[in-house]
């Protein structure tokens, strides 16, 4: 079954094959490394992750046998030179190189305790300065970009015929102009929809910039220098283009980067390739908020994964929490469902280790089997689950169909060889997902007590009965008893307060 996923541009749903028939090119934006990042940054790069693993599987399981395998090059940039770097190393008094390399590697750590792959390629924006003043005085000599007052180099919003199609801006009520409503030159990495504007492509050096400047485009006018260090936005087109041409096929972010740091990725990257299509395929997931509420300093819930993992919380369990909602919806992240997560696991746990027993593997065995991509074919029951896997990244839904399978596989009526091959299929499909099972201690599954089971399934159908005044009163009721009903669309779990 193709693997089909959500267009932002079009609005459509895509196959995903690689254009040239040969390497699926696949980008990502990175973190800009000026803290650790927290988990709604993850929610994209786990939701990413799930994506390439899916790729990887179909294209090793659809490659014929006399024909060469379909490869993946995965791409996520690292941002080490932004206004939020260069102010925060200056704050802390320490080098941009040092300050955001130690950032990179707290990074590295998380992603490897959430089990997200490696990319291919991780390029950095500071050591690919070359590639960037080779854009900037490409956009310079088409008149697609000038130097302003204040010396930077900015892009001309108006000579881009369809800058706005991604985030479907409307035309009619874009307007573009050279300074912002404070009358200043939009020079800011980072700006809201409101503020469409010229966009600055290189920054000529401030004194607040410290050291952090290296020689830029030649001034058209002069024919000198301008020193100084890209913008935000430039980076990427750069970098992605030294990597996977000038044309690729799948670019991915979070809903937050749509408008303004794609929309331009595409107005300067298209300009300077003579409007060659920069990106076929746009792949952004939603918000993630913190128990109902937007996340934000203020509030305090910029949750890192160090945080969780000091109140007991497993990485694997804030892995299941961030893939189990639809990536294009928004999902809420709560206390309560890291604690359900891990009881999920547990119980997933302890639901195979019986039927892995009785085929002779042990649970490390599967683990290991569940840690690769293989050249799997889903037959038998778990084929449900991969087709929605398929459609749009159905991750919820996989997610439902392999609970609902794993205890038939208790049945007597299996042969050993047919176990074997359902648990190859369930393998391939936890190793999609990147959950790892069995690498921690045994978890305790705390079973609700009888009365509080009756209570609950008394309340279900009360609410299928849309009786929602007795629903009410008796979650009211299992919660003064010390668990928490957590809904489902096709049921309900129980998780202790």
């Amino acid at each position: 079954m193709a693997i089909e996923l959500h267009d932002t541009l079009t609005r459509t749903r895509k196959t995903l094959v690689p254009s040239d028939g040969q390497t699926y090119r696949f980008y990502c934006c990175g973190p800009t490394v000026y803290g650790p990042a927290h988990i709604g940054n993850f929610r994209a790069f786990v939701a990413q992750d799930v994506l390439r693993r899916v790729l990887e599987t179909d294209f090793l399981a659809h490659t014929a046998a006399d024909a060469p395998p379909i490869v993946l090059k995965h791409v996520r940039n690292i941002t080490d030179v932004d206004d939020k770097t260069i102010r925060t190393s200056q704050e802390r008094g320490e080098t941009l190189t040092a300050f955001t390399q130690r950032w990179t590697e707290k990074f590295h750590t998380d992603c490897a305790a959430l089990n997200c792959l490696t990319p291919d390629v991780e390029p950095r924006a500071t050591a690919h300065i070359p590639q960037q003043v080779a854009l900037v005085e490409n956009l310079l000599a088409g008149g697609f970009a000038y130097v302003g007052g204040d010396g930077s180099v900015y892009f001309k919003v108006s000579a881009c015929s369809h800058y706005g199609e991604l985030s479907h801006l409307d035309r009619d009520q874009l307007q573009t102009q050279t300074e912002n409503s404070a009358g200043q030159a939009n020079d800011a990495d980072e700006y809201d929809r409101e503020s469409v504007s010229d966009f600055a492509l290189w920054k000529a050096h401030k004194p607040e910039d410290g050291d952090n400047q290296w020689p830029g485009p030649k001034n058209p006018a002069t024919g000198e220098s301008i020193n100084g260090r890209p913008g935000w936005h430039l980076e990427c087109s750069a970098m992605s283009t030294a990597y996977l041409g000038e044309s690729f096929d799948l670019h991915g972010g979070g809903v937050d980067l749509c408008f303004p740091h794609h929309e331009n990725e595409i107005a300067q990257s298209e300009s300077a390739s003579g409007q060659r299509p920069f990106c076929h395929h746009w792949f952004h997931n939603a918000h993630l908020m913190v128990e109902g509420k937007k996340m934000s300093k203020s509030l305090g819930n910029l949750y890192t994964l160090e945080e969780l993992d000091a109140q007991g919380y497993s990485a694997q369990a804030v892995r299941y929490v961030l893939i189990n909602g639809h990536y294009r919806s928004q999902l809420n992240f709560t206390f309560n469902g890291l604690t359900a997560a891990a009881s999920a696991l547990a119980k997933l746990e302890k639901a195979l280790k019986p039927i892995l027993d009785i085929i002779g593997m042990t649970p490390e065995e599967f683990r290991e089997l569940c840690g690769k991509p293989s050249a799997m074919t889903v037959t038998g029951m778990f084929v449900r689950a991969w087709e929605h896997l398929s459609d749009d990244l159905n991750v919820p839904g996989a997610l439902g169909d392999i609970f609902s399978c794993v205890g038939d596989l208790n049945d007597p009526s299996y042969s050993k060889s047919a176990i074997v091959g359902q648990l190859r299929s369930l393998a391939g499909l936890l190793y999609c997902l990147g959950l790892e099972l069995y690498t921690t201690p045994e978890a305790p599954i705390v079973e609700a007590p009888e009365h509080v089971i009756q209570l609950a399934a008394q309340r279900w159908e009360a609410k299928q009965s849309r009786d929602f005044t007795a629903a009410d009163a008796l979650r009211a009721e299992i919660q003064a008893a010390g668990w928490i009903v957590l809904d489902r669309k096709d049921g309900y779990d129980l998780s202790p307060a």
